[in-house]
């Protein structure tokens, strides 16, 4: 059930601009790994997921695209926030983690794959 609501989350994420898709497709691959190996080798195969998850299981990366969506939609989406939170202690706490989840994002690898040609290694 974990699965097709965050694979349905990452569909949506593709066309709502603060819903991210990235996360909630590895939620749902991790999901799919043991309840259904035939969705999850769908997932792994599938001409717009596939990419993101071959990038993150067998680097830890992400493309570059991936990367400066993700910063500015958690900019955008944390702003909002803070911005409408009325405590200001919540403000603190939104801030913090702003800046915890920023700095684990941007020090993630970026790696670029291209259609169609294997990696030399």
């Amino acid at each position: 059930m974990v699965g097709i609501l965050s694979l349905c989350l990452g569909i949506l994420g593709i066309f709502l601009p603060l819903l991210p898709t990235t996360p909630f497709i590895l939620l749902s691959s991790a999901c799919f790994m043991r309840s259904s190996p035939r969705f999850h080798r769908w997932l792994h195969q599938h001409k717009t997921f596939g990419p993101i998850l071959d990038n993150w299981h067998n680097h830890k990366a992400v493309t570059t695209k991936v990367k400066t969506r993700g910063t500015v939609y958690i900019l955008l989406s944390f702003s909002f926030s803070i911005w409408f939170v009325p405590h200001f202690w919540l403000k603190i706490m939104l801030v913090i983690m702003l800046v915890a989840l920023l700095v684990w994002f941007i020090r993630l690898p970026v790696i670029e794959r291209l259609a169609d040609e294997q990696e030399n290694h």
